[in-house]
């Protein structure tokens, strides 16, 4: 027994020393037999799979959304390469050049410090930073560390990525008439329309107005009011501008001209730096968060360093409010200051210039005006302690003036600017005569009470003062011209009051002024209250208007004073899925009738882009009843209206048609009137699509439209609306954008499949499936992105014509590949999509 015992114990004994022999720690990678997925030994017809193994994806170019440290900056087609040593699941690797980089946002400092290999950027160059792309959603986040940014301003935009847009022609139209039907049989019929064609090349933009005119039995007339070329300059900041306009009114009056101009525009500064807003300074003793409120709203959030700080990027914010400022600290302490602020058109923030420089010819509107040659410079200059200085000069053969001012953010007091003009002019006829012009313009939001004075000004004339267009003005061949109608003093105040909550608004506005010579005055007052209740809106409105004519051979002193008074209340309803309402309308007048009017309006159609309405009156004092009746559709290539209107005079039939149209590379393309700015949409083959966001507007037959306003400088988004994609269309990204510059035509080009959506089963001659994992393509579009082969050689594809080949391949063997013709049969479509089976040979 003892024996039996020992013997089992040395047994035991000898099989752990020799499991500890064999038994070591072992590595391996986890491993899957792509041929497992078939049912026979044929190794030719397993797909490699290595790429997917571990999670990857094929190398090739992805339309990606980019962010940089989480804040999306664009959508770019970017190169992705195989990650070699790829870590944390990176299998695919960005190819970002130094180009690329600056536009995203990376100091140029850092990008010449990087090595590059075929034009691309080693990020590992740049410490602690790091790219991450999620396939899933196509976005590529990219953490890159504050000292390597450029330290640029909230939304600014490098000029590389804006859009001079492509070179086309262009044509605005407007064509309206009416039928007019009187007593005794009268009848009189007119026309009126407007052309504003256009070119586009390059950066240049060539415009020009020309008009029509008939009414009655006249032949008509044709008038040009205006031909230019015009271009930004990217460098300057500013517009080039040569042919016919207009100076600008912030210094001088504006002036209308035929010469050259150059002027600053604000557009191209990002909106963190466009208007007036003051710099606010403080001193952080850690790593702190600067918070800074106005009104009760958080206007900026940002993050600074120990020290002194400015902050340069607020946005403005209108007319004012003083702004509550916060730093918090790291260790939790917070320090908190005021400061105040109000503003005024003319303020600028400091250290910026606004500027513009012109010279030409007088263009006046009376063709019997002389065309006198004359100069203008002005500036407009943010200086330190909330101070703008703003001055100019203008300079004629008959006429020189120079003008200066100053404008200032007084804090709690609002803002205010003072300026003088002074001018030496010699009118035609007349001896030369000196004069000064004073301006005062104030502005002050008070936030307790609600109280915004939108704009408060006074200017007064001295009895020797001309403008520069006054004194044009005189040489001309017109006789009849008076040298009376100069003004004398003028003050106006806007004032904007909110009541308690619910209780609506009231607004208050006054305008004076008078002339030298002819006792020639203006006086206008106006005052109403509006509100608003579940939809139900209304306003009251008073307004006064004393006009003093002056004296005249004629006559003698003419006055006229007129009382006016209007009542108007809007109810909406719902009528058969029609956004509708119910008005009502009084009016006053001291010198004519009473007038009331019943009527409704609405707008139908899911794009709401059908108006109408319908509206009966009656007047007092004999004058009966009267009606009209209109309607306007606004589509996809353009806008028609119509109307009837009557009353005890006449009658009236008008009718209206406008629109734009652009020659372009691909062909001409119809759309609503177009603004300075516009896009056109491109989606070949992609037929009565919506563009999201515009009422009416959809891709003609060929796949285009015209999207009529875009912001220039800035990032416009246009979206296709997916809904309303036919059965045969394909997108796989439907939003597009684009940075236009002004007066662009910019385009933005999708990319749809268009054709059948199959499911198709995938057989080779011997009967087996084509294996999983094999990737399709048409043959004639080897670039485009492939199709997978699944279950039972199954494979979903889109954009296919009715016939044609496609390539399939699962190796790099000759055994791993092969070709299909297909003819597709249409009647075994099944809700939009064709299944059908084919040989791949």
């Amino acid at each position: 027994m003892k024996y039996t015992l020992h013997r089992t114990r040395l047994q035991k004994l000898y099989l752990v020393l020799t499991l500890s022999f064999v038994i070591n720690k072992s590595y391996a990678a986890d491993y899957f037999n792509p041929a497992l997925l078939e049912l026979n030994d044929d190794k030719s017809l397993s797909s490699d799979l290595s790429i997917f193994e571990n999670g990857g994806q094929v190398p090739g170019v992805y339309r990606v959304d980019i962010y940089v440290n989480e804040k999306y900056v664009q959508t770019a087609d970017i190169n992705f390469g195989k990650n070699e040593g790829a870590k944390d699941g990176e299998y695919l690797k960005p190819c970002l050049t130094a180009d690329k980089m600056r536009n995203l946002g990376i100091a140029t400092a850092s990008v010449k410090k990087m090595n590059t290999e075929q034009g691309c950027v080693d990020l590992s160059a740049i410490p602690d930073a790091g790219f991450k792309f999620v396939f899933g959603s196509q976005k590529l986040l990219l953490s890159i560390p504050q000292t390597a940014l450029d330290q640029n301003a909230r939304g600014y935009i490098p000029p590389e990525l804006w859009d001079e847009g492509i070179t086309a022609l262009m044509l605005n139209y407007s064509l309206s008439g009416s039928n007019d039907i009187g007593g005794d049989a009268y009848q009189k019929n007119s026309l009126y329309a407007n052309l504003r064609p256009g070119i586009n090349y390059g950066p240049w933009r060539l415009r020009n107005y020309t008009t029509f005119n008939r009414t009655g039995e006249d032949k008509g007339s044709w008038e040009t009011l205006y031909t230019y070329v015009k271009r930004d300059i990217a460098s300057l900041g500013s517009q080039l501008t040569v042919g016919d306009s207009t100076s600008p009114p912030d210094v001088f009056d504006t002036v209308p001209f035929r010469g050259i101009q150059l002027s600053s525009d604000e557009d191209m500064l990002p909106d963190s730096l466009k208007g007036y807003a003051p710099l606010v300074r403080g001193i952080a003793r850690t790593n702190a968060q600067v918070i800074i409120r106005q009104n009760g709203y958080i206007i900026y959030q940002g993050y600074v360093s120990p020290g002194a700080f400015v902050i340069t990027d607020m946005y403005p914010t209108g007319g004012g409010g003083d702004l509550d400022v916060t730093i918090k600290e790291s260790d939790g302490s917070e320090q908190h200051q005021i400061v105040p602020f109000a503003s005024l058109p003319i303020l600028q923030r400091e250290g910026y210039l606004k500027y513009s420089a012109t010279a030409g010819r007088y263009r006046s509107y009376d063709r019997r005006t002389d065309a006198t040659p004359y100069a203008q410079i002005t500036g407009i200059y943010g200086i330190p302690w909330g101070m703008t200085l703003y001055g100019g000069i203008q300079k004629a053969s008959p006429y020189q003036a120079f003008s200066f001012g100053i404008g200032r953010n007084i804090g709690n007091f609002g803002a205010l600017s003072i300026d003088a003009t002074h001018a030496n002019a010699r009118p035609n006829d007349k001896n030369e005569s000196q004069g000064n012009s004073y301006r005062f313009r104030y502005s002050k939001n008070f936030t307790e009470t609600g109280t915004n004075f939108t704009i408060a000004g006074y200017r007064y004339s001295t009895s020797g003062y001309y403008s520069l267009q006054e004194t044009l003005d005189t040489f001309s061949r017109n006789n009849g011209v008076s040298f009376g109608q100069r003004k004398r003093n003028r003050a106006e105040i806007v004032v904007n009051q909110n009541l308690a909550k619910n209780f609506g608004a009231i607004y208050l506005t006054a305008v004076k002024e008078d002339y030298w010579q002819n006792n020639k005055s203006l006086q206008s007052f106006g005052f109403g209250y509006s509100n608003g209740w579940r939809g139900i809106s209304g306003n009251i409105n008073y307004t006064f208007n004393k006009n003093n004519y002056g004296w005249s051979m004629a006559s003698r002193l003419r006055k006229e004073n007129d009382h006016i008074f209007a009542l108007n209340i809007s109810v909406p309803f719902n009528f058969m899925s029609t956004y509708a309402y119910a008005n009502y309308s009084m009016s006053k007048s001291s010198n004519s009738a009473t007038t009331n009017r019943v009527g409704l309006s609405g707008s139908s159609l899911e794009d709401r882009n059908l108006n109408w309405s319908v509206q009966q009156g009656y007047t007092n004092q004999g004058q009966g009843n009267s009606g009209n009746l209109n309607l306007s559709y606004k589509g996809g290539m353009g806008e028609i209206n119509g109307g009837y209107g009557y009353d005890n005079h006449y009658k009236r039939l008008d009718y209206g048609v406008s629109g734009g149209m652009v020659l372009h590379e691909n062909g001409l393309t119809l759309g609503q009137q177009l603004g300075e700015t516009f896009i056109l949409v491109k989606a070949p083959g992609a037929k009565n699509v919506r563009i999201s966001n515009q009422s009416g507007v959809k891709t003609d037959g060929s796949g285009y439209a015209l999207y009529p306003y875009a912001s220039p400088y800035r990032k416009n988004d246009i979206t296709l609306d997916s809904e309303t994609f036919a059965d045969d269309v394909e997108l796989s990204l439907n939003t597009l954008s684009t940075i236009p510059t002004r007066g662009a035509i910019a385009r933005v080009s999708f990319e749809p499949k268009i054709g059948n959506k199959v499911l198709m089963t995938l057989k080779r001659k011997n009967g087996s499936y084509v294996p999983f994992g094999a990737t399709v393509t048409d043959l004639k579009n080897e670039g485009t992105q492939g199709f997978i082969v699944g279950d039972n050689g199954q494979a979903y594809i889109t954009g296919l014509p009715k016939a044609g080949s496609l390539f399939a391949k699962w190796g790099g063997g000759e055994q791993q590949r092969c070709t299909v013709h297909y003819q597709l049969d249409e009647e075994k479509i099944r809700k939009g999509i064709l299944m059908t089976t084919a040989t791949c040979e």
